[in-house]
């Protein structure tokens, strides 16, 4: 969870862990689902739209994977941070406002401690992300950026999409999770279009639970479909995603 400001301690909201004995989850004050984990898998990707945020293995070569650099803003679960780190062997790096957060990760949720190719920082996230420094040096820049009420995008301006997009390479992608009310998916799909450009956002349709993950690449392109679905069927023998089915729900926005 990340605020466009930093609040004091007391505004932050509690937070909770739930399970069935199967699958626990993580819960900011509310009966919201914050993110999920399998705990006979504890590094695996549970949740459906959090393994489409993986999307962006469609567009690079799979032997470049473990040399690239990943990125997630509002740190959940640690899903992603964990996939990235322990699955793909990336250097990984999350940014989460709220302590707690990070604290419950290490406890109930597996996330490793800080080493050489990982590290949680405590930032926010629309101010860590302007770090000259960090100018084009993302591949996979994941951003999953609710507050407790989980009504739409806490971070959401065409001005933090550029942002985002100064920080990818050449060939980097950014990953979003939408979810909300079709006018605030429209609302963030123009605010996405005016920082990348139409012809560089592809989207996912809606889960059931209603997330719409869209993707953005710093560089469009637009591979074949026999080049997807090599990839894809890679992705899926090598990682266990879903990423054939992927190509049935995914598509370019433009055209």
């Amino acid at each position: 969870m990340t605020r466009k400001k930093n609040p004091a301690p007391a505004e932050l909201p509690e937070v909770s862990v739930s399970d069935d004995g199967e699958v626990r989850h993580l819960h900011l004050g509310t009966p919201w689902i914050q993110g999920s984990m399998r705990i006979a898998e504890p590094f695996a990707i549970e949740l459906e739209y959090v393994q489409r945020m993986m999307a962006w293995l469609l567009f690079v070569p799979p032997e470049s994977v473990s040399k690239r650099n990943a990125m997630q803003l509002g740190l959940g679960a640690g899903a992603i941070t964990k996939f990235c780190h322990k699955a793909l062997r990336m250097r990984t790096t999350a940014v989460e406002l709220n302590p707690h957060v990070v604290g419950v990760c290490r406890a109930w949720f597996k996330l490793p401690p800080d080493g050489p190719r990982l590290g949680v920082v405590l930032a926010d996230a629309a101010e860590y992300i302007r770090r000259p420094e960090l100018a084009g040096t993302v591949d996979a820049l994941a951003v999953d950026l609710y507050d407790h009420e989980a009504a739409a995008p806490v971070l959401d301006s065409a001005e933090f999409y550029a942002d985002c997009r100064a920080l990818l390479t050449d060939d980097g992608c950014l990953t979003v999770n939408l979810f909300g009310r079709a006018s605030s998916y429209d609302r963030s799909l123009a605010q996405m279009t005016e920082a990348f450009g139409e012809q560089a956002l592809w989207a996912f349709k809606p889960t059931r639970e209603g997330n719409t993950v869209v993707l953005a690449q710093r560089t469009p392109s637009r591979p074949k479909r026999t080049e997807l679905q090599a990839r894809a069927e890679h992705i899926q023998a090598r990682w266990d995603l879903p990423a054939t089915k992927w190509l049935r729900v995914f598509k370019p926005v433009a055209a």
